[in-house]
């Protein structure tokens, strides 16, 4: 209920409103992960999440865009490597990959979510580095409490 209230508050806002969030919750703590494009909506995310109700605190692992931006093409090539991360996440047994979000941006994955155990966290890291198109793996994985 907590990650859908973020998501609907994070698109509402007219200072935000941004689809490459992810968002993750547990146990009332909120992990924010994606891009976006200057340092006001990063700081406008973080507000507007704490302000929702339930939330405890916010890891905020959003990055800054850099560079020239995004193409179409860019942004279709980013969804194929993110769904070619995601599946390969799934297909493995030793990672619980549901709790792990995945965003692309110029052949980099962003890695974050909650996992149970360092293992985990390397195994998903060494998957997604093993993906045709993927030149950097960032990690914002976190371990459940």
């Amino acid at each position: 209920v907590i990650t859908s209230n973020v998501k609907s508050v994070l698109l509402a806002d007219e200072n935000v409103r941004s689809f490459d969030f992810k968002v993750e919750t547990r146990k009332g703590e909120v992990m924010l992960s994606g891009y976006v494009d200057n340092q006001a909506q990063l700081d406008r995310a973080n507000a507007a999440t704490l302000a929702v109700a339930g939330v405890k605190a916010v890891q905020n692992n959003v990055v800054l865009k850099t560079g020239d931006s995004s193409t179409v093409g860019n942004k279709l090539d980013d969804s194929i490597t993110t769904s070619k991360v995601k599946a390969a996440l799934l297909a493995d047994a030793n990672v619980k990959s549901f709790d792990i979000a995945v965003v692309t941006r110029k052949d980099e994955v962003l890695l974050s979510g909650f996992v149970d155990n360092k293992v985990q966290m390397e195994r998903a890291i060494e998957i997604a580095k093993g993906i045709p198109g993927v030149r950097l793996v960032n990690n914002e994985m976190s371990l459940k409490k």
